[in-house]
């Protein structure tokens, strides 16, 4: 059996962001290896990047440019704005990018990002954490053998109440920009292309998304991130002549998830092989966002 392209030569990753999430998911999760060494970290607060970087003694890089000069892949855990401006700079320094959705705050940026990751021809994959769990790929496998008639979702917390997690961006723009990629993502590869997309309610309460798909089914998402619960409730059901199929994450370790982001990123990058999940999924589901509130 052939080594893997990365087993003797991990990707060396810089980290810019250096939040909850940073340290929560991306430090950690670059670090552990095999396929990936975190290699630096860089945010505008010097002293949270170096607390993120110490556990992993990785580099931190006085700026942006310097993160650059210290890895060959480049992933983000800021706010959308931020990204979007700084991911077109690490394309053009030919650098593999390890984007968070959305791509950017808007769709104006999120076509500079993958129009620069285009140009520069770089490998690019998006963080839509469900994508990768081995529960979520089997409903999906699954879902490609029904016929389906119409579907009903939801993806509900109460993040946006208080906490780490209700932050500037997702208290203005609220759970459409932040959820809804990931909802609509699942929708769509599960059920089919969606051709139309309509909204009502409002996304920094509750909103609620109804989608035409290209084969003439109907689906329906409902989005919170200000509702009180005990744990977050991501669930489509699918409906049609066949029994219905039920995806729940309520039960499912998200852990399990990690270690295969990790390593098809890290395969992508050695094996120069662009991704599902690349930077043209990121702003194909910005698009879909934009239509829902263009009405």
């Amino acid at each position: 059996m052939e080594p893997a392209p990365w087993a003797h030569r991990p990707v060396e990753v810089g980290l810019v962001g250096a939040g909850p999430w940073a340290r929560a998911m991306h430090a950690r999760i670059l670090a552990a290896g095999p396929e990936t060494r975190l290699a630096a970290v860089w945010a505008r607060r010097t002293e949270a990047a170096e607390q993120t970087a110490a556990p992993y003694e990785a580099h931190v890089a006085a700026d942006f440019d310097e993160l650059l000069d210290h890895c060959e892949a480049v992933a983000f855990a800021v706010p959308p704005a931020v990204q979007g401006e700084l991911a077109p700079l690490a394309a053009k320094r030919g650098k593999a990018l390890l984007l968070e959705k959305p791509l950017g705050p808007d769709l104006p940026t999120a076509q500079r990002v993958a129009d620069a990751i285009a140009e520069a021809g770089v490998i690019s994959q998006l963080v839509l954490t469900k994508r990768y769990h081995p529960t979520t790929r089997a409903f999906l496998d699954t879902a490609r053998t029904l016929d389906i008639a119409g579907a009903r979702s939801c993806y509900l917390h109460g993040a946006f109440l208080g906490g780490d997690f209700a932050t500037g961006w997702r208290l203005e723009h609220g759970a459409l920009l932040d959820l809804g990629p990931h909802l609509l993502d699942l929708l769509d590869t599960a059920i089919g292309p969606i051709a139309t997309i309509r909204s009502t309610g409002d996304p920094r309460r509750w909103i609620e998304l109804t989608c035409e798909h290209a084969n003439g089914a109907v689906s329906q998402a409902s989005l919170s991130g200000s509702v009180n619960l005990p744990r977050a409730v991501t669930r489509v059901e699918l409906f049609g002549p066949d029994p219905s199929l039920v995806y729940d994450t309520a039960a499912i370790d998200h852990e399990e998830g990690w270690p295969i982001l990790r390593r098809e990123f890290a395969t992508a990058v050695r094996t120069h092989t662009p991704t599902e999940l690349g930077a043209q999924r990121g702003l194909y589901l910005q698009s879909l966002i934009e239509g829902a509130t263009q009405q």
